[in-house]
């Protein structure tokens, strides 16, 4: 176990960081935590049985979250201020790198999710090789059936909106339910701060190559959601579109520019017929051709120019990545 000489330390940016890793140390559990004193007491207690460690972030609570946790075990760290999931992750994660564990996972601290299926996911990375497991709610029948209808609509939305833009497909795209192997802890800093931490996940797991598998699990969904799921899938939404413009900007900006751009070829070729049989220049078809090509030429060759830009920038951004991991 990590001998720690304070529950709580913190950085210049205003983090807690965990002090003198044991080498020992194989599991770590990472848990961020919003206003959940009600819940993260017994999920932490269900969980230590599993890991070697509990980190929980405590995203800024106003509650007593943080000394519920202190309490039931876990090593704490804490944000003044509420920053968002992504944000608490980004500073979990860079406190584990630290103590060098084989296998991170997390989960929610509401207890949606059971500690006691830690086994199936630590199996299936063991198995299958894997840099992120993820624990699927849509994979069993029986499982599925027990999601509200709204949010398992908008669940199933939102995941195939994600699949489709990250290039990375899996039955549940925001399921907070995962394991991450060394390999891929290196490379988990996260630009976003609400809640499509989960679906940067995916887009990190394309850019850096990493091997994704699911395994079934449970959830329960006992207690009314917090948040509104028609908002919570409207920010992912819009979380998803900025991630793919800043990751994907030759999908972002050059398929709607190479769109335009044969659009208005296509409407420059009715002009040339319209003239061909009439006589006649349609002037509005012709203006409209030459707009459309004009606007697709120049977002498609913006996301070219993007796309070198952004592969120019990760080439140099890497050597830093790999030493801060280190």
């Amino acid at each position: 176990m990590i001998e720690q000489v304070q529950p709580l330390s913190r950085d210049d940016d205003d983090s807690a960081v965990l002090i003198a890793p044991d080498p020992r140390t194989r599991v770590i559990a990472l848990i961020p935590a919003y206003n959940e004193e009600r819940c993260i007491g017994s999920v932490i207690l269900r969980t230590l049985p599993y890991v070697d460690e509990v980190i929980v972030v405590d995203d800024g609570s106003r509650d007593a979250t943080a000394l519920v946790a202190a309490a039931a075990g876990a090593q704490l760290i804490q944000h003044s201020v509420n920053k968002g999931k992504g944000q608490a992750l980004t500073t979990g994660f860079r406190a584990a790198r630290k103590l060098r564990p084989d296998v991170v996972v997390i989960l929610d601290s509401d207890g949606q999710h059971s500690p006691d299926e830690i086994p199936l996911l630590l199996s299936a990375m063991r198995e299958h090789d894997a840099d992120m497991v993820v624990g699927s709610r849509f994979t069993e029948p029986a499982q599925l059936a027990k999601i509200p209808g709204g949010r398992r609509v908008g669940l199933k939305a939102v995941t195939t909106v994600t699949n489709l833009l990250s290039g990375v497909v899996v039955s549940d795209s925001q399921s907070g339910f995962r394991a991450f192997s060394a390999r891929a802890l290196k490379d988990l800093t996260f630009q976003g701060a609400g809640f499509s931490v989960e679906s940067e996940m995916q887009f990190l797991a394309r850019e850096h190559r990493h091997k994704v598998v699911e395994v079934a699990i449970s959830a329960d969904y006992a207690d009314p959601a917090k948040r509104s799921p028609v908002m919570q899938g409207l920010g992912v939404i819009d979380g998803v579109m900025r991630l793919v413009g800043q990751t994907r900007p030759l999908l972002f900006m050059g398929v709607p520019g190479l769109f335009l751009l044969l659009l208005g070829l296509l409407i420059g070729l009715d002009v040339v017929a319209i003239y061909a049989a009439s006589q006649r220049l349609a002037v509005g078809y012709a203006l409209l051709s030459i707009m459309c090509i004009i606007i697709g030429a120049m977002t498609l060759f913006s996301g070219v120019i993007l796309h070198s830009v952004r592969a120019l920038l990760v080439s140099m951004r890497q050597p830093a990545l790999i030493e801060a991991a280190e």
